[in-house]
């Protein structure tokens, strides 16, 4: 049975990809604070918040209209995309990610969007990857997320606190025996999932020092 610190890592890694690539929202709600959409200063400050301090002016930032559509809050002029939390979702999640990966992104986007499951995402994306149709990048590229509550980002500040960061590296069709990197959750070290797959990733454990 796998450990606390493996069930622990696996669940976060397997949200962490269904929540960065968000479907548009719904229109807002009107209940709670749940649904009501923040300005854009304040989604553009809590998107970027777990970019890299030096990257995050430079980022472009997707975020939410206020009929709650996606849309681009913000064009950058650095390596980063980021994106907002959803207005409609319960819980809080932000990430940013290398520019590269925007087309293998907006593609789950666009596909959750039409009702499609996660996996049939992945098989879909997969097929496309492999006929060229899609492209994903040949170098290693860089995500960077925060998790967390709904109450995780201040409304007037957009500053972020109490949410676990979450830190990845992409490295489509990378193995275990091409990288050195062990499939096993390990306290303290990094590990590859996916291996194999246009989804490998270097996974960094949250509680890495």
């Amino acid at each position: 049975m796998p450990s606390p610190l493996a069930l622990a890592a696996i669940t976060l890694i397997a949200i962490a990809p269904r929540l960065v690539a968000q479907s548009p929202a719904p229109s807002p709600t009107a209940a709670g604070t749940r649904g009501r959409v923040p300005p854009a200063a304040v989604q553009i400050a809590a998107a970027t918040a777990p970019a890299p301090a030096e990257q995050r002016a430079g980022a472009t930032v997707l975020g939410y209209a206020a009929d709650g559509r996606l849309t681009t809050l913000r064009a950058g002029t650095g390596d980063l995309v980021c994106l907002a939390s959803d207005p409609a979702a319960d819980a809080f999640h932000v990430a940013c990610y290398h520019k590269s990966l925007e087309p293998f992104m907006a593609r789950g986007r666009e596909l959750r969007a039409k009702g499609m499951s996660a996996g049939a995402v992945d098989s879909a994306r997969a097929a496309e990857i492999a006929a060229r149709t899609l492209a994903m990048p040949s170098h290693p590229a860089a995500l960077y997320s925060l998790t967390g509550p709904a109450g995780s980002v201040d409304p007037t500040t957009g500053a972020v606190s109490g949410a676990r960061p979450l830190y990845v590296v992409y490295i489509p069709f990378a193995t275990a025996e091409s990288t050195g990197l062990s499939p096993t959750p390990t306290r303290g070290a990094p590990w590859i999932m996916f291996p194999g797959t246009p989804k490998a990733h270097i996974m960094f454990t949250p509680d890495m020092r």
